[in-house]
């Protein structure tokens, strides 16, 4: 799970067993947090931590009034990149594996089914050992449930300038909110007709909005970048000049 300190540090928590944690501790997207945490040990990324639960409190979660600004302020400090061969860049030099990308358009979003409909026993054997990793925290707990695959790949197409010219680029979204919402448009239209708002949610909609991408690499693979979180604040009132 990604989110960002007070002083404006991106940092990765995991694993989060937020289905263990009791209804006091389940915290929202846009809320701080107070936590223990400490440094991986087998995750070298600079900002992958471990969290400890078991004191875990809540803050109030921040308000979308006033055209976002409690949560333009929170992320005022974050450096956003316009370029994914920025981004990159500083992967390279400066080893981060967190960024916000603010892109210029979105150009497509790209649906298609997964390889495999359910989980693989590798994925399965993951899963199963992080859900389990949650009863340290709480021992009393021995239920593991699995969850539910999605059974499609989302991809945003979107364009950045660059130095020279506009570029095309293409990563994989991983964010839950849209998760959700493929569970929450599956459930109302039926597999024949969630796409169509789907797709004006995630295009047209999110095209709307000052749209940025929080943007995490893989353990393995660094080069290899997920969307992990949408944020999509109410672009702000273009002023008149005279």
């Amino acid at each position: 799970m990604a989110g960002m300190e007070e002083t404006g540090r991106l940092i990765r928590l995991y694993p989060v067993p937020f289905r263990f944690l009791t209804e006091e501790q389940k915290f929202r997207k846009w809320q701080w947090i107070n936590a223990r945490i400490e440094k991986t040990k087998d995750d070298h990324r600079p900002e992958s931590h471990r969290i400890y639960v078991d004191d875990l409190e809540r803050q109030e979660p921040l308000s979308t009034r006033q055209g976002w600004l409690e949560r333009r302020q929170a992320i005022q400090s974050i450096p956003i990149f316009s370029s994914f061969d920025d981004l990159e860049g500083a992967r390279v030099e400066q080893d981060i594996s967190l960024g916000l990308l603010r892109p210029k358009k979105l150009v497509e979003l790209e649906i298609n089914p997964t390889k495999e409909k359910g989980w693989t026993q590798e994925e399965l054997d993951k899963l199963m050992q992080l859900q389990k990793q949650g009863e340290l925290f709480q021992e009393t707990r021995s239920s593991v449930r699995v969850l539910q695959k999605i059974p499609f790949d989302f991809h945003y197409h979107y364009e950045c300038e660059t130095p020279a010219g506009p570029q095309i680029y293409k990563n994989k979204i991983v964010d839950w909110e849209a998760c959700a919402l493929y569970r929450k448009l599956i459930a109302q239209h039926g597999p024949q007709g969630w796409q169509a708002p789907f797709r004006d949610k995630l295009i047209r909609q999110m095209g709307e909005t000052d749209l940025l991408f929080l943007m995490g690499n893989m353990h393995r693979h660094r080069h290899q970048w997920l969307i992990v979180s949408l944020i999509y604040p109410p672009k702000e009132p273009q002023q008149a000049l005279f």
